[in-house]
C-alpha cells in the first residue's frame, strides 16, 4: 500500500479526473496558467517577506522611540 500525501489530497477534492491523471502520468495542459500561478506565488511570498521584516523594523523602532523618552525623562 502506498502512502497518499496531503497535497493528492487536495488535488482529489479539487478534481478527481486531474488527481486520477496525475496518478498515471499524464502532463498538465495548463503549462501557462501554472507557470503563471507559480511567479504569482513568488511574488506573494516576496511581499510577505518583507511585510515581515517591516514589522519587525517597527517593532525595533517603537522600543529604540521609548527607551530614548524614559531615558529623557529619568
Amino acid at each position: 500500500m502506498r502512502t497518499i500525501k496531503a497535497s493528492e489530497l487536495g488535488s482529489f477534492r479539487y478534481c478527481q479526473r486531474a488527481w486520477w491523471y496525475q496518478l498515471q502520468g499524464k502532463p498538465s495542459e495548463n503549462i501557462a496558467a501554472l507557470e503563471t500561478g507559480t511567479i504569482r506565488h513568488a511574488v506573494h511570498a516576496k511581499g510577505v517577506k518583507s511585510a515581515d521584516l517591516l514589522r519587525w523594523l517597527a517593532i525595533a523602532l517603537l522600543v529604540l522611540g521609548l527607551v530614548l523618552v524614559l531615558a529623557r525623562v529619568f
